[in-house]
């Protein structure tokens, strides 16, 4: 049977010339020539621990062919490393005859990266939306670039959950934005960027989440199972915004969190197991054709409620395609359950539909996106594929972009040379600022405040306020630190300007200053442009990504 397959696999040039009735055809001919247990395993993403594959992670391979692995920090490093890594995945189960895998990541960009050495450090995804659509496409499309450098097929991104709970423990400043208008849009650009296609390799497989919606919750499902009281009609006019406009856009797959949502369960039951969330909802109601995938099935939101081995049935019979076993679940244990799941089906638990289903959608999704022809990848070329040079550019053009006057009461911004007096306060740790801003105005009046300033800092600030016609000052994560929502309320509000670094609900500390301007990062690139704007250079293109009390997510002053 596996030799079989192995035939059917390198037949595929042949199968596909003529389209996707050929296409088809490849994906029925493997499909019939698996046996049960090369279906189910198609349903497994493992996670194989280390920077290189083991003597047990090749034999695990070789055996058992999983549909899917997925790489978390222990497994990356440079792009030459994460390149051996992928081509030994890739070697080892084709060669045993088994079918190219899916290797997934979690390259979100901001918070959440897993990619670091070698590759672009990616701005949050805030500074996307306020960039707009055309960037949006292009980070995606940038991203994937980097991932098949290094023979990474599947970005478990973009988050198309919404910032509707600032305090939330685990998707805060991970969504694109809190108003499901302003993000949905963003969203489906990104995914048609990461899954472009490019000619002569494979495509990037983009995978939308946390299904139906993790924005508004208070608890961090890695450690509890949470329940959502959102009324079914709240949840339809705002969290599956975002993921009927993935849909739209073709999105490769989706994942399914594990919160209970009273609106489609009464008993206590996480969306990722529960049949009314995975085919009612999202199968049938949104009409997704694509791959349904859990989150990491050994969080305690699922981990402490159920057994792990009857987590992964209820899942498939929920309509699940996709079983995330998760970072700390061994091979081991992941054989235990796939065996389980083979039991379960002959035991007339799941049927064998059911899995010949998933499988199906799982190769079709590898034949659409031209990942049953694998190629190895030179690890000696990757860091040249990775074409850092791109990343730099993009990130540059967010900020130019992406930073944002929210607003501007008394039409401060820009200053001009005609503005007789302008004073500046910023952080001591971002030295940045002076070398960026000083050039525009070398007469401003300057004052080096700490991270968290002290009485006196403060009264010099005071000081510099009163004397100039303008004020800047500069903010990182006021949001959290009194101190710096002290300095700003020291100075006169209806003569300054704030510009916050990182964090745009800072605002929310100072509501009453004359102008605010967002830049959403840390970032290096992100000073030039703030200062670029504040002095007339180029004008504020970005939009507000997310609402600031009386602000709606959208905003952008126009003056």
């Amino acid at each position: 049977m596996i030799k079989r397959l192995e035939v059917l696999l390198l037949a595929g040039l042949v199968l596909t010339v003529s389209g996707g009735v050929r296409a088809q055809s490849r994906v029925d001919a493997i499909l019939n020539a698996m046996t049960l247990e090369q279906r189910a395993a198609q349903m497994f993403m493992v996670t194989l621990h280390g920077s290189v594959l083991t003597d047990v992670g090749a034999d695990f391979l070789r055996r058992r062919q999983p549909g899917a692995v997925v790489l978390f920090t222990s497994n990356t490093g440079t792009p030459a490393a994460v390149t051996r890594l992928t081509n030994a995945y890739q070697e080892t189960i084709t060669g045993a005859g088994g079918v190219p895998l899916l290797i997934a990541i979690d390259q979100e960009g901001g918070v959440v990266q897993r990619l670091t050495e070698g590759f672009t450090f990616f701005p949050t995804p805030w500074l996307v939306t306020a960039a707009g659509e055309t960037w949006a496409g292009r980070f995606g499309s940038t991203i994937a670039s980097e991932l098949r450098a290094v023979g990474i097929n599947m970005n478990l991104a973009p988050v198309a959950d919404l910032e509707t709970n600032r305090l939330n423990p685990i998707i805060a400043r991970r969504p694109f934005s809190s108003d499901p208008q302003v993000a949905a849009p963003i969203i489906a650009a990104v995914v048609r960027g990461t899954q472009a296609f490019t000619p002569g390799s494979f495509s990037v497989i983009a995978t939308a989440k946390h299904f139906p919606g993790h924005g508004a919750s208070r608890d961090d499902s890695h450690a509890v199972l949470e329940r959502l009281e959102i009324p079914r009609a709240t949840l339809e006019t705002r969290e599956l915004i975002p993921f009927r406009a993935a849909i739209d856009a073709g999105v490769g797959a989706i994942m399914v969190n594990h919160i209970w949502y009273t609106a489609y369960d009464s008993a206590r039951l996480p969306a990722s197991l529960s049949y009314n969330v995975v085919t009612r909802l999202l199968r049938e109601e949104l009409g997704f054709n694509g791959i349904i995938m859990t989150d990491a099935l050994d969080m305690n939101a699922v981990d402490l409620e159920f057994l792990f081995n009857q987590a992964a049935v209820m899942a498939i019979n929920a309509g699940v395609d996709l079983l995330a076993m998760g970072p700390s679940v061994d091979v081991r244990v992941a054989e235990a359950a796939l065996e389980y799941v083979l039991a379960a089906v002959r035991a007339g638990e799941i049927s064998e539909a059911r899995i010949a289903e998933s499988a199906r959608r799982i190769l079709t999704a590898k034949q659409r996106f031209g990942l049953l022809d694998w190629q190895p990848l030179d690890p000696a070329a990757a860091q040249a594929r990775v074409e850092a040079a791109n990343g730099t550019a993009l990130l540059n053009d967010l900020f130019i972009n992406g930073v944002t006057v929210a607003y501007d009461r008394n039409q401060r911004v820009p200053i001009t040379p005609e503005t007789e007096r302008v004073g500046m306060v910023f952080l001591g740790i971002r030295y940045q600022i002076q070398h960026e801003c000083l050039p525009y105005r070398p007469d401003m009046r300057l004052v080096v405040v700490s991270e968290s300033p002290a009485d006196d800092e403060i009264a010099r600030a005071a000081e510099v306020g009163r004397w100039s016609d303008t004020v800047i000052v500069w903010t990182q994560n006021a949001i959290t630190n009194v101190r710096q929502q002290m300095l700003v309320g020291a100075l006169p509000p209806e003569k300054t300007v704030a510009v916050a670094l990182w964090s745009p609900y800072d605002r929310l500390t100072y509501p009453q200053v004359s102008a605010y301007i967002a830049t959403y990062s840390l970032a290096r690139e992100a000073i030039p442009a703030a200062c670029a704007i504040l002095f007339g250079a180029q004008p504020g293109l970005g939009q507000l990504a997310v609402a600031l009390d009386e602000i709606p997510a959208g905003s952008r002053d126009t003056n």
